[in-house]
């Protein structure tokens, strides 16, 4: 193309460009105006021909004023939204408030928050519609950023529902919608019940119906009842689940966040900061707890360190259907938080009381009340969940839930833990004051989690086992560890000659930093920051304020942050524990007693007694290969990560071959067994165990842990990471096989026959070798043997916080094929093999016929693995 016939074509494309312009400029006023008039015609059409609808609605059915005024015309509710509530943010907490006996067998309850969401309405008068959306309040940035506009492009709000414009009301300052089908099932949007609690499924809209509602100035509570069809591979059983929503109106201004710091324990709300000086997203977690502030007019003297009552105190309501005589108790576990708080700087912080009839709103499911609500059921447990403001971590309301079975997890404990040295917790049945002390002390646990408190699993380790024999010490740090937030049960250390008297969980120093540190006021961030980094760093070597994270029962890595344990040396703490647990044994009948009765209680009580001696033989196993996990900082000239001493695994693998690989006869082979064997509940009744299937299940069930994978990398990496190369500091994965091998292969070395425990203890060794090693046996009798040992623990509380998910996650997995984990356990095999072929025709037929299936298995073993 020429340079003349270019600048024509450029000419008449500019032409052409500009007509387009204008024409879409003219087009655009036109759409606008055209759209602003319809906007008036909409206004003035809702205005003019719904306003008599509004004042009808009002004649025929209830009006009730609140954050949303309703109204209720036969068997619809209406929702009337001020316009001053368009775009605010609003939260949905859906709780449980009755159940069925199927719903209740399956561990839900009255009391149960199942599903939160943050909501915004917007009012769209074109359309004639309210949209309602979701969003997950977990990024913020700054106002005058430039990233701001893709903050908000990158993490908009989704559409969940939509309501159609019924009316406005006659000043057109609100409009009122139909709200029916998100509170009666049809549509999920705002309360998903079904699938929440893992029903599936959807909602019978005729067998469904909205119950109630209530309106109060910053929130409303809708009651229903939603039925639902289940079928198990039978009929068709219909399910009624009364539920509840609360909308509540959040603060325009959230309050100050407080960010985590992995040092101490709080539950935290994940956040994302964007700015535009920033190199790279800054994520942060924002503990969760209470808005606790002084009053304006105190501030200056709290800030002089006086003690002052907060603007809002946190409350607690005692749900009037818990049994008279516990009441006061729970009701002084929740006061015993005092202390904490006034550490903090708040007097009065804490309240516990039972609703009056001043209390006229009072609802056990409306959020405005923090109830502590007691459960009619077979489960035995408690837990302390909350609502939380996902903006900025605060706790706006929670429920303790209490299930009545609890006291059978609690009398279990002391009577196994505490009977040898407490006569009060020997019988079938405790004193009220007994059981009701126990209870104070699961109430201050559980509400500690409320707070926002994880457990702290590392408390335990504090203090010296010795110690804990002394009556002196107990009384002085009043519990068994600086921590109620740990699974520090009763003592079992002490001895009946030692006399101590203070053998209960009780909060301790580690409560009261943990709440200073989480609640404590500043009006400044600066401040703040500096303040809380001080007061961590003043306590970061003194074992009474360690955290230690919960970890996974079947992966511990750190033995010091256990559950269940006491004590600082797991193997002294544990052969104290044995020598009460054999005066609990040897009484077992006696303690259990109950003319004409069954030996029902008797059961029970045995199978608890030797689920003891299993949690003590996990507390010492865990040391082996064990590594001491340090939240570290730049700084402090901690290490993170350190190995178990040598010495320790050693003594370990002592205990274990005295205690547990030979099967402790006093525990599996007693007079009990002529009346009953151990018993465990199921839903089918009481179920027995014969005392050689669990004593070689369990047994099979400790060697397979023993020599995990994980275990053996974790072994091998501190051998080849020992900084100063000694042999001295450390356990080899060889010197492990070698001690095990010469115990349990000690008889056969020395030319004896076997008995009937020392072949079965053989045999589990080997097979966990073969099962471990070659993949085609990996579906044997291991996952039943790990499956008995979580059966037989100890009862347990709260496990629904799933801390095990919040425990460091170490990959040790990766390629297993080519480390020295296989080659060292193909190794001891063939070691044993070597072994069994030089003595294969020594012993008794029995021993005989034992060799030559051992070397059968391991010669096929062998030969089959890839």
């Amino acid at each position: 193309m020429g340079k003349k016939a270019l600048l024509r074509t450029l000419k008449t494309i500019l032409v052409m460009a500009l007509l387009f312009s204008t024409g879409t400029m003219v087009s655009q006023k036109k759409n606008k105006k055209n759209k602003e008039d319809k906007t008036e015609e909409v206004k003035d059409s809702v205005k003019s021909s719904k306003g008599k609808k509004y004042n009808d609605l009002i004649k025929q059915g209830t009006f009730k004023k609140g954050l949303f005024n309703t109204i209720q015309v036969k068997t619809d509710l209406y929702l009337e939204i001020n316009d001053s509530l368009f775009q605010r943010e609003f939260l949905v907490v859906n709780k449980i408030s009755n159940v069925p006996l199927p719903v209740n067998d399956a561990g839900l309850n009255k009391g149960m928050n199942y599903e939160n969401k943050i909501i915004t309405f917007h009012k769209d008068l074109v359309a004639k519609k309210v949209w309602v959306k979701s969003s997950e309040p977990k990024v913020s940035s700054p106002v005058g950023d430039a990233i701001t506009a893709s903050v908000n492009s990158n993490f908009s709000e989704s559409i969940i529902e939509v309501f159609d414009i019924e009316t406005k009301n006659n000043d057109s300052t609100s409009v009122v919608i139909k709200a029916n089908k998100v509170f009666d099932g049809k549509q999920k949007s705002f309360n998903d019940v079904l699938s929440n609690i893992g029903f599936g499924g959807s909602v019978k809209s005729d067998l469904s119906y909205i119950e109630s509602v209530k309106t109060f100035p910053k929130n409303i509570v809708v009651k229903s009842q939603l039925t639902t069809s289940v079928s198990e591979g039978g009929p068709a059983l219909s399910v009624t689940i009364g539920v509840t929503s609360n909308i509540i109106l959040l603060d325009k201004v959230p309050m100050q966040p407080r960010f985590a710091d992995n040092r101490i324990g709080y539950f935290a709300e994940k956040h994302w900061y964007f700015n535009d000086s920033q190199h790279a997203v800054l994520e942060k977690e924002l503990i969760t707890r209470w808005r606790l502030e002084p009053k304006k007019e105190d501030i200056e003297k709290y800030k002089k360190g006086e003690l002052v009552e907060p603007k809002k105190p946190i409350i607690y309501y005692i749900d009037p259907s818990t049994p008279k005589q516990w009441r006061s108790y729970i009701i002084e576990g929740v006061r015993d938080w005092q202390v904490a708080f006034e550490r903090a700087g708040f007097k009065n912080a804490v309240i516990a009381k039972e609703p009056t009839e001043a209390d006229t709103d009072f609802d056990i499911d409306d959020v405005r009340y923090s109830v502590i609500t007691y459960v009619a059921s077979q489960k035995s447990n408690a837990m302390g969940p909350a609502v939380v403001d996902p903006r900025s971590g605060e706790i706006i309301e929670s429920d303790i839930i209490w299930w009545h079975n609890v006291m059978t997890s609690l009398q279990s404990w002391m009577r196994i833990q505490t009977g040898a040295i407490d006569p009060k917790a020997r019988g079938n049945k405790f004193s009220d004051e007994h059981m009701g002390e126990a209870i104070r002390f699961v109430s201050s646990h559980e509400v500690g989690h409320t707070f926002g408190l994880k457990h702290n699993m590392g408390a335990s380790f504090a203090y010296p086992v010795e110690s804990l024999r002394s009556k002196d010490f107990t009384a002085k740090m009043g519990g068994t560890a600086p921590s109620i937030m740990d699974y520090a049960r009763y003592n079992y250390i002490a001895q009946p000659e030692d006399n101590v008297e203070a053998i209960t969980p009780k909060i301790g120093e580690y409560d009261k930093y943990a709440i200073e540190w989480g609640y404590r006021w500043y009006a400044d961030q600066t401040e703040e920051h500096t303040e809380l980094n001080n007061l961590i760093a003043k306590h970061q070597n003194d074992p009474l304020y360690f955290y230690g994270e919960q970890q996974d029962r079947d992966s511990t890595i750190d033995p010091r942050s256990q559950s269940e344990d006491l004590g600082d040396d797991a193997m002294k703490a544990s052969e104290y524990g044995l020598k009460n647990l054999k005066r609990v044994v040897s009484n077992i009948l006696e303690w259990s007693y109950d003319k004409d009765e069954s030996y029902y209680e008797t059961g029970k009580l045995y199978i608890g007694a030797i689920g003891q001696w299993n949690l003590y033989n996990y507390h010492v196993l865990n040391n082996l290969g064990g590594i001491y996990l340090n939240t570290t900082v730049h700084g402090d000239n901690k290490a993170s990560y350190v190995p178990v001493p040598a010495a320790i695994q050693k003594r370990a693998v002592a205990y274990l071959l005295k205690n547990t690989i030979a099967i402790p006869e006093w525990l599996f082979f007693n007079p009990i067994l002529d009346k009953t064997n151990p018993l465990q509940d199921s839903p089918l009744g009481p179920y027995e165990y014969t005392p050689y299937t669990l004593a070689r299940e369990l047994q099979y069930g400790l060697f397979y842990s023993m020599l995990s994978d994980d275990r053996l990398l974790r072994m091998t990496e501190n051998e080849l990471f020992q900084r100063n190369g000694t042999k001295e500091n450390i356990f080899t994965v060889t010197q492990l096989f070698q001690t095990l091998r010469q115990n349990i292969f000690a008889p056969t070395i020395q030319n004896k026959s076997l008995t009937i425990l020392e072949r079965m203890t053989q045999k589990n060794y080997v097979d966990v070798l073969i099962v471990s090693t070659n993949k085609i046996f990996e579906k044997t009798d291991a996952k039943k043997g790990i499956q008995l040992n979580e059966n037989l623990n100890m009862p347990q509380l709260c496990d629904y916080l799933d801390d095990s998910k919040m425990a460091r996650n170490i990959n040790q997995s990766s390629l297993k094929r080519v480390t020295e984990v296989t080659s060292d356990k193909k190794g001891e095999l063939n070691q044993i093999l070597q072994l069994l072929k030089s003595k294969r025709s020594i012993g008794n037929q029995e021993t005989k016929n034992h060799y030559f299936d051992l070397i059968q298995r391991i010669e096929r073993a062998l030969n089959n693995t890839l």
